[in-house]
């Protein structure tokens, strides 16, 4: 549908409540600002627009209807202000939703028709929260987005403590397939096979306030300047400095997404076989599990996953992360979940 539209990208259609002419574009969604988005054509220009009519997520509540990354149809009116109105968003290659943070029975969209995602992680200065690895690949999972786990502030890791974290980690998500790397924003330590990674694609980078994301953006593109904050004195924990998620051209066709720091990543819209199936090594075991596609891995009798558990070829840290998000889907009610 995306490629059916005129190559111009405009189409002049009348008004018939206007008794004007009003302009049909095609463009990308590349700010989100709440009630204004921002949506770039393919000649470049940019327009600030809204949406008309009701827009819903596979039937879903949504506090964002449209997402940084959405292809659109607009109408452009002939007037001096050079707005738009959203009038139809195009099929979706892909998304990454969560729990919305302010209205725990509704969805959030971070993004749509991305590449791949980075996830930026620190293991001091904030201290590591390795849980939240894995909730963030319960995002990305599902539409089998690759995930690349990058470890910032190198610079600040010891050998004799944060080194062999880092080196353990990589162990267990490099065996089940997910790329992870190690780089220092302040030193430059990783930034060019960070580049390498993100050339040519459109790639959401997303992390907890304080891991150093924006500073990792300005390096690995000098003049986009975003705002950088250090941690709280009080807290030691980060600050918001991303408000928006926004969408950054670089050069060679890289487009980078970046998004305001995540504090906590809830699933309320999902089921506890949902999280089953998106622990990926976890899927792959559960062909030998008696039940199968059913089988929740805690208590069943028979269960592959488990006995892999204990010789180790499944790692330990993720089934507790795994249990963990289980029982928080179960112990919030039909209702809230629905």
């Amino acid at each position: 549908m995306w490629n059916d539209f005129k190559s111009s990208g405009v189409t002049p259609v009348l008004s018939r409540k206007k008794e004007r002419q009003v302009f049909m574009l095609k463009g990308t969604v590349t700010k989100s600002t709440g009630s204004w988005y921002h949506v770039r054509t393919e000649e470049g220009k940019t327009y600030p627009s809204r949406i008309i009519g009701k827009f819903r997520l596979a039937g879903k509540k949504i506090t964002n209807p449209v997402a940084v990354g959405d292809r659109v149809v607009m109408d452009l009116e002939d007037n001096e202000e050079d707005t738009a109105l959203i009038k139809t968003i195009l099929p979706r290659d892909n998304y990454v939703v969560r729990q919305s943070p302010r209205k725990k029975h509704e969805m959030h969209l971070l993004a749509s028709n991305v590449d791949q995602a980075i996830v930026i992680m620190t293991i001091k200065q904030p201290n590591l929260k390795q849980g939240f690895i894995d909730r963030f690949l319960l995002m990305t999972e599902p539409f089998e987005i690759p995930t690349v786990i990058v470890f910032n502030k190198a610079d600040l890791y010891d050998d004799e403590d944060d080194i062999p974290i880092f080196g353990g980690l990589k162990a267990i998500y490099n065996d089940i397939g997910y790329e992870v790397l190690l780089v220092s924003a302040a030193t430059g330590q990783g930034i060019e096979e960070l580049k390498a990674l993100l050339k040519g694609k459109t790639t959401l980078i997303a992390g907890q306030s304080g891991v150093g994301k924006s500073t990792l953006v300005n390096r690995l593109q000098p003049h986009l300047e975003l705002k950088t904050q250090d941690l709280s004195d009080y807290s030691g924990k980060g600050q918001h400095t991303t408000t928006f998620a926004e969408m950054f051209s670089l050069e060679d066709g890289t487009n980078i997404i970046d998004t305001p720091g995540i504090k906590t990543l809830g699933f309320n819209f999902l089921e506890p076989v949902d999280v089953a199936h998106n622990f990926r090594e976890f899927f792959e075991a559960s062909e030998g599990c008696r039940f199968g596609g059913n089988c929740l891995h805690r208590n069943e009798p028979a269960c592959a996953v488990k006995e892999a558990i204990e010789d180790g070829s499944i790692s330990e840290l993720r089934y507790i992360n795994y249990l963990t998000l289980l029982e928080e889907i179960e112990e919030q009610n039909y209702w809230e979940r629905h």
